[in-house]
């Protein structure tokens, strides 16, 4: 394991990956009660068999496979993995909010930071992720630009800053350094992504939203809005952050304005 860490890290794999591979190869390691030089294509095929009758995700599953892959190939240099299949991914449509649902939310919220943290999600269309690393240094109010520094992917980017909270960034320009992040804790600390989503939950609730609402919500519906609004796909692709047009296309199921000139025919 101490190889395999020291390989990801070379290769700049974010921390997150790094713990879920690691996590992954020991865990089929275990499952497979097996010698890492003497696991074999079987004990592979079986722990991923294993993960989905256990009703892990397409997703859980094909990260597993990524991890062995790595591991097996770059690592051990065993090349057993052609003929091993991927997950199949289900293909679920993003829950949107409508615009007057996200109003509520921001209506019904009192709490001055909270209403910045949804105010944020819904404008920038950041990832919750993402969110919580925004330093004030990334924060252009000249421009009306933030700065999304490392997103997903290792890669920065910029998104829009909503007119609607310039005052309050401002104002945070005045209280913070540039080094200090935007969102923090009661210790001062950065604020956690979990924090975050329930903050997003509770909102929700408040608001009477039936749908189940996350901090991505929030981002589905930045990007829904945009294209209902009649904002090119391809600007979205960018402030979405998205590495394929294909990915950001999935919004066009969704947006209304696809609907626009048709017609039930109950209301013919």
């Amino acid at each position: 394991m101490i190889l395999l860490r020291q390989e990801m890290k070379l290769r700049n794999f974010s921390p997150k990956t790094i713990d879920s591979y690691i996590h992954y190869v020991d865990e089929c390691l275990r499952f497979a009660n097996q010698d890492p030089k003497n696991a074999s294509q079987a004990d592979v095929k079986a722990y991923l068999g294993y993960l989905a009758d256990s009703n892990y995700s397409a997703s859980t599953c094909n990260t597993a496979y990524s991890a062995l892959l790595f591991y097996f190939e770059k690592i051990l240099q065993r090349r057993f993995f052609l003929h091993l299949p991927r997950a199949r991914k289900e293909k679920h449509l993003p829950v949107v909010l409508s615009k007057e649902e996200v109003q509520r939310m921001l209506n019904l919220t009192t709490n001055p930071k909270h209403k910045c943290i949804l105010s944020m999600l819904y404008g920038t269309g950041a990832r919750v992720s993402e969110l919580t690393h925004i330093k004030m240094i990334d924060i252009d109010l000249d421009r009306m630009l933030l700065r999304i520094y490392q997103g997903k992917g290792k890669k920065d980017r910029q998104t829009l800053i909503p007119k609607l909270l310039f005052v309050t960034l401002k104002n945070q320009s005045r209280l913070k350094q540039a080094g200090d992040y935007l969102f923090t804790n009661g210790r001062g600390g950065r604020l956690t992504e979990a924090s975050i989503q329930k903050i997003v939950a509770q909102a929700a609730l408040r608001a009477g939203v039936s749908k189940t609402v996350s901090p991505h919500t929030m981002r589905h519906s930045f990007a829904t809005h945009l294209l209902e609004n009649g904002t090119d796909i391809r600007y979205i692709q960018e402030l979405l952050g998205h590495a394929k047009l294909q990915t950001t296309q999935i919004y066009t199921h969704v947006a209304t304005s696809s609907f626009d000139n048709i017609m039930s025919p109950l209301d013919v």
